[in-house]
């Protein structure tokens, strides 16, 4: 599976988020996941390459109540489990390295085009605003794709 469209087979007990650095939206759509989806599912984020915490996630993660804590970016090759159900791909690059990964594996990998916030430019309050929007969208596909699939898939 290559869409945005969720898979109707099953729900998913273990989701990947993949993004170029791991410093920006897979850790933010992590932390999202994580307080929008039962405790039993396991959440992960990771990079293609190397990147650096970005201090702006704090800033608009904590204006909803959330953290990141004491994640570090990671790639790929550093993740304890490399099992997923789901693979949510948030970067070109990242789709099509985890297109590449699971060409033999049997797990399902959704492309979520989400817009890099470092490209904006101006004063605080517009980078800080790029960086919100970014999480407001990954906020808004985490509750209508993930946690509603998951609620409606109980109540069958």
């Amino acid at each position: 599976m290559t869409g945005t469209a969720l898979p109707q087979s099953k729900t998913p007990r273990s989701i990947l988020f993949m993004c170029g650095m791991n410093a920006i939206r897979s850790p933010m759509a992590e932390a999202l996941a994580k307080a929008a989806l039962p405790k039993g599912t396991y959440v992960a984020s990771a990079g293609v390459r190397q990147g650096e915490r970005d201090p702006f996630v704090d800033v608009v993660l904590a204006e909803v109540g959330l953290t990141i804590g004491r994640h570090q970016p990671r790639t790929l090759d550093e993740l304890e489990d490399d099992y997923f159900d789901i693979i949510v791909t948030l970067a070109p690059e990242a789709h099509h390295v985890a297109l590449e990964l699971t060409r033999s594996m049997a797990v399902d990998v959704v492309y979520w085009p989400t817009p890099d916030p470092t490209v904006a430019t101006g004063t605080r309050e517009q980078i800080v605003a790029a960086y919100r929007a970014v999480r407001d969208h990954l906020a808004m596909l985490i509750t209508s794709r993930l946690a509603a699939e998951q609620a409606r898939r109980k109540e069958a």
